[in-house]
């Protein structure tokens, strides 16, 4: 039980391991951003192809 212990302090204490997160959070909102961007994009798109055909 010691061990665990010393070990979850370890990692809480690990500043290389909040980097990894913060890259993956990060990675995680500028796909969403994109994602967002691309589908009002195609949207727009799509009413502003249909107007010049129609």
């Amino acid at each position: 039980m010691e061990k665990l212990m010393q070990n979850i302090k370890a990692f809480m204490q690990d500043e290389e391991g909040l980097t990894v997160v913060e890259y993956v959070v990060g990675a995680g909102l500028l796909v969403a951003g994109l994602a967002t961007l691309f589908t009002n994009f195609g949207a727009t798109l799509d009413t502003q192809l249909n107007a010049i055909f129609t």
